[in-house]
């Protein structure tokens, strides 16, 4: 997988900022009146950094990762993903940005109930240039990846909460991003294996990934590397965690897309 690297010559590019916000302010109108939803904000993320953003409601993160994941645009200032200011692109471009450059998963896991796993996770490349045999065998690979290749013919209702949601990471890999973005991944889960869905996080970035994670939930926050704390529309706290609670042992090794 191209983000996902393991080669020492690659390292380097890792020390690389994959995204830099610079004075992003976003406006609303609502009735008459204007909401501002970002007051301001500049950020550096490195090339596979684990950053985890809180917040309370109205504190700007949604709206942040909104932006981050080229599902808005800005009121105005510059955000550069892989070093091009997307901020002025219009609905197709960012549409294709989105489709090429960034993984989302969400709470709601999102799968087509009558479809089987492997064709929910090659969902993504039907609006790439891959032939048939190639995004099968990406889907392929990237069910590997999240410890789902005996499942990969079932349906939703055949499969659990916590292996739909890795379906849906599945699909947010397939078409090999330079991000992950995910909203709430583990809102809809018990811890156990709310759990099991961090180390999937963890081990995907220890391989190379930079991965964005938005939760209300400090114990899940504690498994990415930094945190982003919203209030009011700006950052007001940017620190590393100091004590990362558990190793990705689990899924260490399982498969990279380039295996």
């Amino acid at each position: 997988m191209a983000a996902i690297q393991k080669d020492s010559t690659e390292t380097l590019a890792a020390c690389s900022s994959v995204i830099r916000a610079v004075d992003l302010h976003k406006y609303y109108d609502l009735g008459g009146a204007r909401v501002h939803a970002l007051r301001g904000v500049s950020v550096k993320i490195a090339r596979g950094e684990f950053v985890a953003i809180m917040g309370a409601s109205g504190s700007g993160k949604s709206t942040f990762m909104n932006l981050l994941g080229c599902l808005d645009r800005p009121s105005s200032g510059q955000y550069f993903l892989e070093d091009v200011d997307v901020a002025n692109y219009d609905k197709r471009e960012l549409a294709h940005i989105r489709n090429q450059k960034i993984g989302f998963v969400f709470q709601g896991f999102n799968l087509l109930a009558r479809t089987t796993a492997l064709e929910n996770t090659a969902l993504p490349t039907l609006y790439s240039k891959l032939n048939h045999l190639e995004s099968q065998k990406r889907a392929t690979d990237a069910l590997h990846m999240v410890g789902l290749a005996d499942r990969m013919h079932h349906y939703p209702s055949q499969m659990s909460g916590g292996q739909q949601q890795r379906v849906a990471i599945a699909r947010a890999l397939v078409n090999l991003p330079a991000i992950l973005l995910a909203d709430e991944p583990t809102g809809n889960l018990d811890s156990r294996t709310s759990v099991e869905i961090m180390e999937i996080f963890q081990s995907l970035n220890d391989k190379g990934l930079t991965i964005i994670l938005v939760t209300h939930e400090q114990d899940i926050a504690e498994f990415a590397k930094r945190v982003l704390i919203f209030r009011d529309g700006k950052i007001r706290s940017d620190h590393p965690v100091a004590n990362r609670p558990r190793a990705a042992e689990v899924l260490k090794t399982m498969p990279t897309l380039e295996d």
